[in-house]
């Protein structure tokens, strides 16, 4: 299915990788700054040697790759040498063996400390305004990505069990962590389609770490388990997300009522956890409180018309049933979103042949990725801009906002 602003879409993105990989710069270096390097250079071990294959212009010429129509090594190298060029430095040779080496070697832990320090930086020094009643709000969802269909690749991420053997490609599940007063992705997991501890609740338990007390966690209804919500409660992060009705069902007549399909329930504890013991879950306590509200969906064309809120915002004055209506509203994009990263920054289908290399694209896709959303919101907060709904976030209508300022140059 086509959607009718995905043509404006990639030709703003295409603005913006024209800005920076043909003004003879190297791309984003007033934003990749030497602090950001710095931090990052904890992960490479050792002494480096190469003298035009640093690890940050290994970096940037990897970037190049990824922003670039023409994905291949041997095109990576020739920006970098008309690089050095209008730079006045002599050109390095054309053979790509000596970047793949530099890029080889450089740890995985190196692209994921970056991407994360510019992420969370961005996050960091949000618009007050940009918050939801003063509060962060993260998201997360998965997606999948395919892969090129070599050995090793299969080995670590292998094709579906009901998939007959030598047909379709390697498949990787990745989890992404995301602001939404910015629009960046703070953490991001990668695992296999398939197999116990592979699906998006492992993804999520790996990732929440970097959440602090008094964050709002937005999250579809896979994520609101019995478990799951202890957990959170235990790290002092708030949580909203969708009832599933597979597992519950939501009694209005139960519990202490707030208000008409609002009410303060407890879900008792569940008699058997699969991740958990005998002897660790009887340590667990009974029941947790939390509450769930009934959300008509009037807008025209949307299949649902109720859904089931659950959260553990107890408190119905500062938060009304219309401030979780609005809030999970917002969820909703999430994963158009990151199709959207995907088709944009030609994520969907990965090109490395390693499993290793394959995670350093993806993480080099998603530093892209956070880097324009930082210039984004350099623009917004240089021309006083607001987000159209909620949030300063969403691939899509974040571009449609800045239309008049990059038509404009």
């Amino acid at each position: 299915m086509r959607f009718s602003n995905q043509g404006r879409l990639h030709e703003q993105v295409r603005f913006l990788r024209r800005q920076y990989l043909q003004d003879g710069a190297l791309p984003f270096s007033d934003i990749l700054t030497d602090d950001f390097v710095t931090q990052a250079m904890t992960a490479v071990e050792g002494v480096w040697k190469d003298r035009i294959y640093t690890p940050l212009m290994t970096l940037w010429v990897f970037l190049t790759q990824v922003l670039s129509a023409d994905h291949s090594c041997r095109g990576a190298v020739a920006r970098l040498i008309a690089h050095r060029l209008s730079q006045g430095q002599s050109p390095c040779s054309p053979e790509t063996g000596a970047y793949c080496q530099a890029r080889k070697r450089l740890p995985e832990k190196f692209f994921a400390a970056v991407t994360c320090l510019v992420g969370r930086a961005l996050d960091a020094k949000v618009d007050v305004r940009w918050l939801w009643k003063g509060r962060r709000v993260y998201l997360f969802d998965g997606t999948t990505v395919i892969m090129p269909d070599t050995p090793e690749n299969q080995a670590a991420y292998p094709q579906v069990y009901n998939q007959r053997r030598g047909l379709g490609f390697p498949i990787a599940r990745v989890g992404a962590l995301t602001s939404l007063a910015c629009g960046a992705i703070l953490n991001l997991g990668v695992c296999r389609y398939a197999g116990k501890g592979q699906g998006e609740v492992s993804l999520l338990r790996q990732l929440w770490d970097i959440l602090q007390p008094g964050d709002v966690l937005l999250t579809d209804r896979l994520m609101a388990n019995w478990l799951n919500i202890l957990l959170l409660q235990q790290r002092g992060i708030e949580l909203v997300a969708r009832l599933n009705k597979a597992n519950r069902r939501a009694d209005f007549r139960r519990g202490r009522r707030l208000g008409r399909h609002d009410h303060i329930v407890r879900w008792y504890k569940p008699t058997s956890i699969r991740s958990l013991n005998w002897h660790a879950l009887k340590k667990l306590p009974e029941y947790i409180t939390v509450r769930e509200t009934l959300i008509p969906v009037a807008q025209p064309g949307f299949r649902t018309k109720t859904i089931v809120t659950v959260t553990t915002l107890l408190d119905h004055q500062q938060t009304t049933p219309n401030d979780l209506a609005t809030l999970y509203r917002a969820r909703w994009n999430n994963e158009l979103d990151l199709r959207s990263i995907k088709r944009t920054l030609q994520m969907h289908e990965l090109r490395c042949k390693t499993p290793e290399l394959v995670r350093k694209e993806i993480w080099t896709h998603i530093l892209a990725y956070n880097l324009i959303r930082t210039i984004m919101a350099q623009a917004a907060v240089t021309h006083d801009l607001l987000p159209r709904s909620i949030s300063f976030k969403g691939t899509v209508q974040t571009l449609e906002a800045f239309q008049p300022i990059i038509e404009g140059g």
